[in-house]
């Protein structure tokens, strides 16, 4: 099934850290995953938007948060559903997506080219990789 027929034009995409963007190296941040920041970039310049939906809280949010605007992304929210969110006692503390990327889905978690391939089967990622290559984190 092309998961890619039945979206709609604008997605709101919530994506885990560790072990999603990043190898799972929690308190630590790992080596990021092949293609996780190419495909998040491509995401963004199709016009989703994308929040981080993640354990971490404190400092250790906001190293995952300097790490993937170090590596070129800037998420619209962080645990919150829109950037003005305040989080109450008697609210949920689940977001609202359309779709989530995490590496706990049942199944695991396929690679990035191919949760890109998922959302966008009419496009190659390899137009919006940039020249330095991915493996060098």
């Amino acid at each position: 099934m092309r998961l890619a027929n039945s979206l709609k034009s604008s997605l709101v995409i919530a994506v885990d850290f560790d072990g999603t963007i990043v190898e799972h190296r929690y308190p630590d941040i790992g080596m990021a995953r092949p293609l996780a920041f190419q495909t998040l970039k491509a995401l963004q310049a199709k016009g989703h938007r994308l929040i981080l939906w993640t354990y971490r809280k404190g400092k250790e949010l906001d190293e995952a948060i300097n790490f993937c605007m170090k590596h070129g992304v800037e998420f619209y929210a962080v645990n919150r559903n829109y950037p003005e969110e305040i989080w109450g006692e008697k609210e949920s503390r689940k977001i609202l997506a359309d779709i989530y990327i995490d590496d706990r889905n049942l199944g695991g978690i396929p690679s990035w080219g191919e949760i890109f391939n998922m959302l966008c089967p009419e496009e190659e990622l390899t137009q919006f990789k940039n020249k330095k290559s991915w493996w060098k984190g």
